[in-house]
């Protein structure tokens, strides 16, 4: 059987190479997504350049990629110059690039140029597009719609501890004359972790939100790039939904962010956002003085009028109370005079009741029965009332009317 007909690998990659710097002998303007940069001891700068597709970001196409020594200080200083950003992974870039393919190290591409006008605008077309998911998800207004509470003292912060923004914070809210509870959540506030480091610092104060009153999240100005996290989806839909007023101050006059626009509270600068806390404690305390003095006045006014009426119904008791004691004395007074009457009746029936008595007495004692005729005969001592208690020969005592006489019993005689 004869041999397929065939080229070697060298041959196919020769050719590969002619037709690539044919079809591409001028430099092309190309879009893409730097995914890793590093500048090595020489002062070459190599990159990863990658095209993502889909919600997902699954990588549609990579390339490697160099900024020779000779062009890498021009370009990445224009680039920093115009972004405030110096060439970094994560960052949208329109690069100026020669075709090259080379047998051993394959494709690759040469940067001559980049223009940071399109870095800037992809910046901008990313905001613009958390602004409508924000709004189309209904979360825009969310985090405005918490209640701030009339007294903000305890409040989380995230920042970073050795952010110019943070000392200022500090030192302003250090100023004022009342004790806020301060508690730092340290974060990333620039670069490519800064996103996923905010994100996580708030679910950390998410976690202890019965311990605070509010958010504050703040830094220092910086270029628009610098500040680009503030405006990344992910970000912002934290910020709209958090359980707490959210404040942020991070960035000066020019610089409002997404994530300013759905804070329950937008100011520009760290000290804005101290100052403004000092300035409610301040309005919170006017307003305690002010209400302590109306509690005063009112005090002074309803026990005034108490007095007044203490005094009223002391006068109406009183002329009460008298004509009470007339009306009891007058009733004592009656009553004295039937009970005296009532006694005197009582008495003269108890008199006439005991004479009564005294003649049913008298006309029952023995001095009127003797005088009737009758006698009490007595024997040794006793009274005799049957003929049976004494015998022939007992002495008698019979006492009358007016004397006593003395006998012997000759017989005795039975009924």
């Amino acid at each position: 059987m004869l041999p397929h007909a065939h080229i070697t690998l060298s041959e196919l990659q020769r050719l590969v190479k002619e037709t690539l710097h044919e079809r591409f002998a001028l430099p092309v303007w190309v879009s893409a997504e730097i995914s890793e940069v590093k500048v090595n001891y020489s002062g070459h700068c190599y990159l990863e350049l990658v095209e993502k597709g889909g919600d997902n970001g699954v990588p549609l196409a990579q390339s490697r990629a160099v900024i020779w020594r000779t062009a890498y200080s021009r370009i990445a200083g224009y680039f920093e110059a115009e972004t405030g950003q110096r060439l970094a992974a994560g960052i949208k870039i329109l690069a100026k690039v020669a075709v090259n393919y080379h047998e051993l190290y394959g494709f690759s591409l040469q940067i001559t140029d980049i223009d940071p006008a399109y870095t800037l605008g992809d910046m901008q077309r990313q905001r613009q597009q958390t602004i409508d998911c924000l709004h189309k998800e209904g979360v825009w207004d969310m985090n405005r719609e918490v209640g701030m509470p009339a007294v903000v003292q305890r409040i989380a912060i995230v920042s970073s501890a050795n952010a110019a923004g943070y000392q200022d914070f500090c030192k302003e809210i250090g100023k004022s004359p009342y004790r806020f509870r301060l508690t730092l959540f340290d974060a990333f506030m620039q670069g490519a972790a800064a996103e996923e480091s905010i994100v996580a610092a708030l679910c950390a104060v998410a976690d202890r939100m019965e311990e605070f009153d509010a958010v504050v999240i703040i830094r220092g100005g910086g270029s628009a790039s610098d500040l680009n996290c503030f405006n990344a989806y992910r970000l912002c839909t934290h910020v709209a939904q958090f359980p707490l007023p959210v404040l942020t101050g991070i960035g000066h006059d020019k610089d409002t962010s997404v994530a300013d626009m759905v804070a329950h509270t937008a100011l520009k600068t760290p000290t804005a956002v101290a100052g403004w806390l000092v300035e409610r404690m301040d309005t919170i305390d006017a307003w305690l003085d002010n209400a302590a003095l109306q509690l005063r006045d009112n005090v002074l006014v309803t026990s005034r009028a108490q007095e007044l009426r203490l005094q009223e119904l002391s006068s109406h008791l009183l002329f009460h109370a008298k004509g009470l004691l007339r009306q009891r004395g007058m009733a004592l007074e009656q009553m004295r005079e039937t009970l005296a009457a009532s006694a005197g009746n009582f008495l003269a029936r108890q008199a006439s009741r005991l004479g009564n008595a005294a003649e049913l007495v008298a006309g029952r004692s023995p001095e009127r029965i003797l005088r009737l005729g009758f006698a009490i005969v007595r024997t040794g001592g006793k009274a005799v009332f049957s003929a049976a208690q004494v015998g022939k020969g007992d002495t008698l005592d019979i006492e009358v009317a007016d004397g006593r006489i003395e006998g012997t019993v000759q017989y005795t005689e039975t009924k």
